[in-house]
């Protein structure tokens, strides 16, 4: 393991969280498009699509008794650091146990 570099600049973490991750993110009207989504995308022409692929109650459960804000609590090193590579430079972590999937689903 290693590379060229001895160091990583980590920055686009707060981007990223602004854009996608704050405030409530989860509605129905997102749900049913994703829903929808799953469905095409992971269809197989003979054997069709698996409910299972997407967990519509789970998503349901964040917008209504979430308020579509995402359960999780992120840490990082401050945009612009310096850091040696193979550190940790952010922890993603999940706060409603009813949503242990979602740090994954993030993390992905």
């Amino acid at each position: 393991r290693g590379g060229a570099y001895k160091e990583v600049c980590f920055f686009g973490l707060q981007y990223f969280i602004k854009r996608y991750l704050c405030g409530p993110v989860v509605t129905m009207d997102k749900i049913a498009e994703a829903q929808n989504y799953f469905e095409i995308h992971f269809s197989h022409p003979v054997w069709g699509y698996d409910d299972k692929l997407f967990n519509r109650s789970a998503w349901e459960y964040i917008a209504q008794k979430k308020g579509g804000k995402l359960p999780v609590m992120i840490k990082a090193v401050p945009e612009g650091t310096v850091v040696p590579y193979k550190n940790v430079l952010f922890t993603l972590e999940n706060t409603d146990p009813e949503c242990y999937w979602l740090t994954n689903y993030l993390e992905t």
